[in-house]
């Protein structure tokens, strides 16, 4: 491997040292047309090989803007889907490292049908290996899809443009106006982006992210756990509004990987692991802190993009056996008419990914589980396995005094409010919902990663027999 192109430095700074070996460093382009010269192209602008992180194996490409600007051809494009076939051969993660200008415009329709030969191994590879992908550099037109169509992508906060069409492109837009090739962009408004940050920081997550997961769909990602499996967590029961702290605090070694963190941040999602078991979470967020240290009220309802996030990824831990852990903090689907245009699909798919899952499915309730939307998050309804409350939970169809200005239509403010108090009392908490089994364990939030860890050692075995059919189709 050529160390002294930025392509190559940046394999050598993800991968152990000393563990990369190129494949097909000698490729290069045949093309004659518009003068293209062969003997320019050194590995045709695309560096590809495997190495290790962590002393696990991966395969990895690394486009060299350099060569022709990175851009993609016929052979640039047989390394990477020679690469991919070698991944699928042997269950092996697959990472691209992007820089490019898009499509090598001198070799016309055979750069065209390069674009789709790719697209379709990524499709192939999707469910069977996880795809990683990092926006170094450009990315865009129908290069776009290449990070879409992979599970985890990384973005460059300086210097990287991840665009289908130029921000200046779009009618009545400039990029001065609303850059939208930006990697804030793309994170926090097009939620195509998990984590934004610089290369280093950038190699570093990638690495932490592949020890999360497993090599393929047949392989276990089990580590030696140090921390306590009875750890108490004191403060647990203040983090209800923010759950990523709550799932940090109860995580081994406290550690959680929270994915598209920008995107919907009313809906956490993200990995740790409990007992060595790598776990994907989902978890409803009311309050977030400010860059500024403020407390932000994110509300308790449900969103169209925090559903249809929270269904992704669900989707993606199904499909490589990984349990699911959410915790449930819901009152409701949000009320706006731009929400009403999307939130009943959104929260169909949600529902599909939660029922759909065969994998073991723990619900904590760890604030208000009021309405419908209740059903949605994990509920015992749609096939979770486990649920447990926290001792202070509210658990009902609607708030009792709202509840009893329906029932007590016309009665006086005092009726109501004492009817609304009984109502409450009797309906409305984890305890009326455990005597009719919808809860299996009323906890204390100080105990929570003591009862979870033990929900999935019950669970490990788990086999769940769906359905003969060739996919859902919400």
């Amino acid at each position: 491997m050529s160390t002294t192109s930025k392509a190559g430095q940046r394999i050598a700074s993800l991968l152990d040292e000393n563990s990369f070996a190129p494949i097909g460093e000698l490729v290069t382009a045949r093309a004659t047309d518009f003068n293209l010269d062969p003997k320019a192209l050194p590995s045709d602008g695309c560096i590809t090989g495997y190495g290790t992180i962590d002393s696990e194996p991966v395969y990895v490409y690394s486009q060299d803007a350099s060569v022709l600007n990175g851009t993609i051809g016929e052979m640039h494009a047989r390394k990477i889907v020679n690469l991919y076939n070698l991944a699928l051969k042997t269950g092996t993660p697959v990472i691209g490292l992007i820089d490019c200008a898009g499509m090598r415009l001198q070799e016309a329709t055979d750069a065209l049908y390069a674009f789709g030969r790719i697209y379709a191994k990524q499709t192939a590879a999707s469910g069977v290996i996880p795809q990683i992908t990092a926006i170094l550099g450009n990315c865009g037109g129908g290069l776009a899809l290449f990070p879409t169509l992979t599970d985890f992508t990384f973005m460059a906060k300086e210097g990287a443009k991840l665009f289908v069409n130029t921000p200046n492109a779009l009618d009545g837009n400039r990029s001065d106006k609303n850059d939208t090739a930006s990697a804030d962009f793309q994170a926090g408004q097009a939620g195509l982006v998990d984590v934004v940050a610089s290369e280093e920081e950038i190699f570093a997550g990638i690495r932490e992210l592949v020890g999360l997961l497993p090599q393929n769909n047949d392989d276990l990602n089990l580590v030696e756990c140090t921390d306590s499996l009875n750890r108490i967590c004191e403060d647990l029961a203040a983090c209800a509004g923010d759950t990523s702290i709550a799932l940090s605090m109860i995580a081994d070694d406290q550690r959680f990987f929270e994915t598209k963190a920008c995107y919907a941040p009313e809906m956490v999602t993200g990995f740790l692991r409990l007992n060595g078991s790598t776990i994907g979470a989902v978890a409803n967020r009311n309050q977030i802190a400010d860059a500024e240290g403020k407390t932000k009220d994110l509300g308790k309802a449900l969103t169209a993009d925090g559903c249809e996030k929270a269904a992704d990824f669900i989707r993606f831990c199904d499909a490589f056996d990984i349990p699911v852990l959410s915790l449930t903090n819901v009152t409701g689907y949000k009320a706006t008419v731009d929400s009403e245009k999307r939130i009943a699909r959104a929260a169909a798919k949600l529902t599909a990914a939660f029922a759909g899952a065969s994998v073991p499915k723990v619900n904590i309730v760890v604030g208000d589980a009021i309405g419908s939307a209740v059903n949605v998050m994990n509920s015992k309804a749609i096939g979770a396995d486990f649920t447990l409350a926290w001792n202070g939970a509210r658990i009902g169809v609607m708030d009792g005094k709202l509840a009893a200005e329906i029932i007590y239509d016309g009665e006086s403010a005092d009726v109501i409010a004492t009817k609304g108090a009984e109502i409450e009392a009797l309906n409305l908490n984890a305890v009326s919902a455990a005597r009719r089994g919808y809860v299996d364990q009323i906890i204390d939030p100080a105990e929570t990663r003591k009862y979870a860890v033990a929900a999935f050692e019950m669970l490990y075995s788990k086999r769940d027999l769906q359905p003969i059919k060739k996919h859902e189709t919400v």
